[in-house]
């Protein structure tokens, strides 16, 4: 049976369960045979164990998204991070990089390796948990002010609002009926969005942990460990604090001062940023739909995400976009007028 050609429709078509095991052995890691395919849809992630007893969890990056400076340079803010005793999940540094190359069907596979690193989701309802991870984060904000990124993205209104809004009006992925209205509210978003980042002041960005949420923290007896540096940018340090918090208003703000309460400790933070939270889940909420439409012919989308794309889907972000725009108008977390 032929090798399947590697495209942006099939980009993990060659990764068997043997290429897997064959790429690591390309790097003196001698798989036992046993390995899971670990949740991961932009990247294929698998947990392997080693004939040596260890086990290790190899990333093999999806095809044409980063360049190769983009993955190393998140590779060595991972490193810096480790360096800082910060506990962050690093790649292996497998013979003189930590990024390596399998071929499969003639077609190039780029993957890193790091350590399995266990643990369980953390108790955000409690203040003594949200303090002790606003701790390391303002460790790793601390560490990510001391050098800009040179080849990652900067999030700001056009790279996560203005570049997805115009590429999904481009792509006819929009349901026909609900694109007029769905641009109007985009449009309105938008608006609220650069008077939220113009009342936060000036800032200078920092390198960012990126994709700081629930699934990539995770607790042990040690506390928090953070892993997934794939969505690492450069940005405001609220997109590290903000998807952490959850609830009704009162509850989004006590959580918020517990983590600036450990995040204090070690950098300082410009609470004009609190401005920010609302602007930059509305972008978050842009970006996402366009991430999945980007995504839709790789197989995998259309089965993980099967509510995607209809009228109703697109209706409903109508919907939350509305309410994302109340959410905007209304005065900022901690008490700061708008």
């Amino acid at each position: 049976m032929p090798d399947a050609p590697q495209s942006a429709e099939t980009p993990y078509a060659g990764l068997t369960p043997e290429a897997v095991l064959d790429a690591l052995d390309s790097v003196g890691l001698q798989g036992d045979g046993r390995l899971i395919q670990l949740n991961s849809y932009e990247n294929r992630v698998f947990q392997v164990f080693l004939e040596d007893g260890r086990v290790v969890v190899p990333k093999f990056y999806r095809p044409g998204r980063w360049s190769d400076a983009q993955i190393l340079e998140e590779h060595a803010f991972a490193a810096e991070l480790v360096a800082a005793e910060i506990p962050v999940v690093a790649p292996w540094k497998l013979g003189d990089s930590t990024l390596a190359s399998f071929n499969i069907g003639g077609n190039p596979y780029r993957f890193s390796v790091c350590d399995r690193q266990s643990g369980r989701a953390p108790e955000l309802e409690d203040s003594a948990t949200l303090e002790w991870i606003g701790r390391f984060i303002g460790r790793i904000h601390a560490v990510g002010a001391r050098a800009p990124f040179a080849h990652r993205l900067t999030l700001d209104s056009h790279s996560y609002g203005e570049a997805p809004r115009d590429w999904l009006l481009a792509s006819g992925m929009i349901a026909i009926e609900a694109q007029d209205d769905w641009h109007r509210t985009v449009n309105e978003v938008l608006d609220e969005v650069k008077l939220s980042f113009e009342a936060a002041g000036i800032y200078q960005p920092i390198r960012l942990h990126g994709d700081c949420h629930t699934g990539n923290v995770l607790w042990t007896a040690a506390g928090p460990h953070f892993v997934d540096l794939d969505d690492a940018l450069m940005g405001p340090p609220a997109q590290d604090l903000w998807m952490l918090l959850s609830g009704d208003r009162q509850t989004m703000q006590q959580q918020l001062y517990a983590l600036l309460s450990g995040y204090e400790d070690f950098m300082e933070f410009d609470w004009r940023q609190l401005r920010l939270v609302e602007a930059l889940r509305a972008l978050r909420m842009i970006h996402y739909s366009a991430w999945i439409a980007r995504r839709w012919a790789d197989p995998a989308f259309p089965a993980a995400f099967p509510w995607f794309g209809g009228r109703s889907y697109w209706s409903e972000q109508i919907t939350r976009m509305q309410e994302q725009l109340d959410a905007l108008r209304q005065p900022a977390l901690g008490g700061l007028p708008i």
